[in-house]
């Protein structure tokens, strides 16, 4: 169910490209400009689903800021892993985030979201959501922060459990068993199975 929920959520933030996040916009506007864009996209009805994909691969370098998320996920295995290893890291966690929503995200429609609030400090802002579906609403909240007269999401929460932490639990595990080269030869593996999965 979480990652269902996250699927929905990111969609929407990812969405957004750079020309419409103008310099200076608030973080909760630049949120709501990346909703709005998903929620137009998703609904175009002569779309075909590869172009839809490639669109929402595109904006999605434009939106989330993948080397720090992956160094927040990596932790302290970022400091030992290798300048190669990290690349490697970066480049397959932003092509994991997209496939693990992009087989699914052309089912959600019709979700509405609200936005209740913003916490800004600094260079820093949290966001606040909610996702407004027939049974629940869903809090969600986006870290993002600011770099070149830019808001960047660095992590998702939805119903207080961090999207970064989750992947930082997991592949520490990994690496503490099979080192980051393990780590990274099962993201290899979980990017071609989401790749062979059939379009929704």
């Amino acid at each position: 169910m979480l990652k269902r929920l996250f699927l929905i959520l990111t969609a929407g933030t990812l969405l957004a490209t750079a020309s419409l996040v103008a310099a200076g916009a608030s973080p909760t506007d630049s949120i709501r400009t990346s909703v709005d864009g998903v929620l137009a996209l998703l609904q175009n009805k002569e779309m075909d689903d590869a172009t839809r994909r490639e669109k929402i691969g595109e904006v999605i370098s434009e939106r989330f800021d993948f080397r720090a998320m992956s160094q927040r996920t990596l932790a302290t295995n970022w400091k030992s892993a290798s300048e190669e290893q990290r690349k490697e890291f970066v480049q397959l966690f932003s092509t994991l985030i997209e496939n693990t929503y992009i087989g699914r995200v052309e089912a959600y429609t019709n979700e509405k979201v609200d936005f209740p609030g913003e916490k800004v400090k600094g260079k820093k802002a949290v966001v606040e959501t909610l996702i407004l579906t027939a049974n629940a609403d869903i809090p969600v909240d986006y870290k993002v922060y600011m770099k070149n007269d830019k808001w960047w999401v660095y992590d998702v929460v939805i119903e207080g459990i961090s999207l970064i932490s989750n992947y930082r639990s997991s592949y520490q595990e990994i690496v503490k068993k099979e080192g980051v080269d393990g780590l990274i030869e099962k993201m290899k593996a979980k990017i071609k199975e989401l790749e062979n999965q059939p379009a929704a």
